[in-house]
């Protein structure tokens, strides 16, 4: 199976979670009200740079669109990859979500989260805390024997019972040197389907859930996906490794 990989990719794997999550640790301690999305953009390009790596978001292509930020910055409506600019001021009672792809030593480290800025509502709080909470029960799935559907049936289980949105558009998906590889990991499913899970596997596990209805628009940069009904979405990720013991949770920070 091409997914599964070697002692020596998984190490480098780990080095380049380990850039990511400190990159990622860096902007949620630096985010605050009162600077635009672009500021905390160039902050992650400068952490991303001083650690040797470099942004697997910048310049990335989907078709005719090309993503020119080094980071993906989501505030309230927005649900993934959002673009950084100096028209976007971060408030007080922003949800926002912060996604980091670096490309280290030839292979990938991916990961994300959300933050409620300052003094935010308690439904958001809420949205955000259940979204947290659905990502780390769905990695108690991603053991060898189990499925992918059983990880994807676990946030589904998890966020019905919040009565939440689960976005359907976007995915999970494996890692390594390429930003997204297979098997696609969605966030709804039924248990026992998809690819056999085995030791070696590097997986990207990313609920993004809405607090409303769970229908996505697309604006016209062709890149920033939002909520239909315009009410905030929550993203957490983590790359994870299957072993034959319990998960590793590789994105997070050592130091």
């Amino acid at each position: 199976m091409k997914y599964i990989r070697s002692d020596k990719e998984i190490q480098s794997i780990r080095e380049a979670c380990q850039v990511a999550a400190t990159v990622l640790k860096q902007l949620v301690d630096t985010v605050e009200e009162g600077m635009t999305t672009y500021d905390l953009d160039q902050l992650g390009r400068k952490a991303i740079k001083e650690l040797g790596a470099e942004s697997a978001c910048y310049n990335y292509r989907n078709g005719k669109h090309v993503f020119p930020a080094y980071t993906c910055l989501s505030v309230n409506e927005e649900i993934v990859h959002g673009i950084g600019t100096m028209r976007r001021v971060i408030r007080s009672g922003d949800v926002v979500s912060i996604d980091v792809v670096v490309r280290y030593g030839g292979f990938i480290g991916d990961n994300a989260t959300t933050v409620l800025i300052a003094q935010g509502s308690d439904e958001n709080a809420a949205l955000i805390e259940a979204t947290r909470e659905s990502l780390n029960y769905a990695i108690s799935y991603a053991r060898a024997g189990n499925r992918v559907g059983d990880i994807s049936n676990a946030v589904e289980r998890f966020i019905k019972r919040h009565n939440y949105g689960i976005v359907r558009e976007f995915v999970g998906h494996g890692v390594g040197k390429s930003m997204h590889e297979l098997p696609q990991i969605p966030n709804f499913g039924r248990r026992g389907s998809g690819a056999l899970l085995k030791p070696g596997m590097c997986l990207a596990i990313e609920p993004m859930i809405n607090l409303g209805s769970s229908k996505v628009d697309m604006l016209d940069d062709g890149w920033t996906a939002v909520t239909h009904d315009r009410k905030a979405s929550a993203h957490f990720e983590h790359t994870v490794l299957v072993t034959s013991e319990e998960p590793e949770i590789l994105t997070i920070p050592k130091n």
